[in-house]
């Protein structure tokens, strides 16, 4: 029992069975009764309450004593947090019989048969419209991801491989370099600039996943959306770094 004042009304216990091979920490208020108690394992390893013999052990796996009365509270016995109940099944059910979903019987009805049921996730989706249900809501967020990537393309098709640029994406600082590429990529869908920084502020060398778009020293390649690259008379800004030793 606890040493450091009164009992806590729940205690944390691991449960063990004679038919999974798994172990469960559920914690359970000491006022149950061992046969209600009993009544809640079953959701927990699967055994009809009926069926049941209920032994403890200790936190290191020893053996302290059955708990055989039906009518006695779960904290008369000397439980402490860390103990294990074992479960041992008396239904003659065989070890893991409960854990193999595939010898579980499943209930199959048509696609035709389910879509006439009107208290199903489906019935309830159609009916309010939701998710591929709603053609309307699916046709304008085609629309815009078409036209998303018709004004992405007429950026990208105005910016030259080979130009001065400089990104400005919000919350960054502003960074120059020089067009690499520009066009669509695999890593991600829509249209990308392929960027070669002045200074080591990127993430690659040019390659992405594999596949390599464009030729520069490792962390100084970097991919931007069209919109953030403005192309201009943006020459290499001078750090000092000459003056460093």
């Amino acid at each position: 029992m606890s040493l450091t004042g009164a009992t806590p009304a729940v205690v944390s216990v691991s449960i063990s069975s004679s038919l999974n091979t798994f172990r469960a920490l559920k914690r359970y208020a000491r006022g149950l009764t061992i046969a209600e108690f009993k009544c809640k394992l079953e959701l927990v390893v699967g055994s009809p309450a009926s069926c049941m013999d209920l032994e403890l052990y200790t936190a290191d796996d020893k053996f302290v004593m059955k708990l055989d009365s039906d009518e006695a509270l779960l904290g008369s016995y000397p439980i402490d947090d860390g103990c294990r109940i074992h479960v041992i099944d008396r239904s003659g059910a065989t070890i893991g019989e409960y854990e193999d979903l595939s010898r579980v019987e499943k209930f199959e009805i048509p696609d035709a048969e389910y879509d006439k049921r009107t208290d199903t996730a489906r019935s309830f989706m159609k009916r309010s419209k939701l998710g591929h249900y709603n053609k309307e809501e699916m046709l304008k967020k085609e629309a815009e991801q078409e036209q998303k990537l018709a004004e992405e393309k007429a950026l990208a098709e105005a910016i030259s491989v080979g130009a001065r640029c400089e990104v400005r994406a919000l919350g960054q600082p502003n960074k120059r370099g020089t067009v690499m590429y520009a066009g669509l990529t695999e890593f991600k869908p829509g249209y990308w600039i392929g960027i070669k920084y002045d200074e080591p502020l990127g993430k690659h060398d040019g390659s992405v996943s594999g596949k390599r778009y464009f030729e520069c020293q490792p962390k100084y390649g970097a991919f931007v959306k069209p919109q953030y690259v403005t192309v201009g008379d943006f020459p290499e800004e001078d750090y000092g770094l000459d003056d460093e030793m």
